[in-house]
């Protein structure tokens, strides 16, 4: 079937005189990171230091999904991992998807 293109395209941007278009320089790409149960746990949370310490972890796994240790168990599905920061007492349990998206299953206040 045939039909008409909506819209009209939009013209290549280009660069100012004597400047070139170059692709944006980054980082290391991190981790998506969702929550499952431990969403209702991230809810009750109130305390700054808390919320300082769960963001904390939660940079370090996003940087490298690895950096937990993997908890013996249940081969089926995701294995599961904790992470411990010793320095601000959080230890968080987690798995990683198959697209290396990391799922908080439970955030523990040491």
């Amino acid at each position: 079937m045939g039909g008409t293109a909506r819209g009209t395209p939009h013209p290549a941007h280009s660069p100012a005189p004597g400047r070139r278009l170059t692709a944006p320089q980054h980082g290391q790409r991190r981790a998506h990171v969702a929550f499952s149960a431990a969403a209702k746990q991230l809810e009750n949370i109130t305390s700054e230091a808390e919320l300082h310490a769960l963001d904390r972890a939660l940079v370090v796994i996003s940087v490298d999904p690895d950096a937990g240790e993997p908890l013996p168990g249940n081969t089926s599905g995701p294995q599961l991992h904790q992470y411990t920061d010793d320095i601000e007492a959080v230890r968080i349990l987690y798995f990683v998807t198959a697209l290396r998206t990391v799922v908080v299953v439970a955030y523990i206040d040491s």
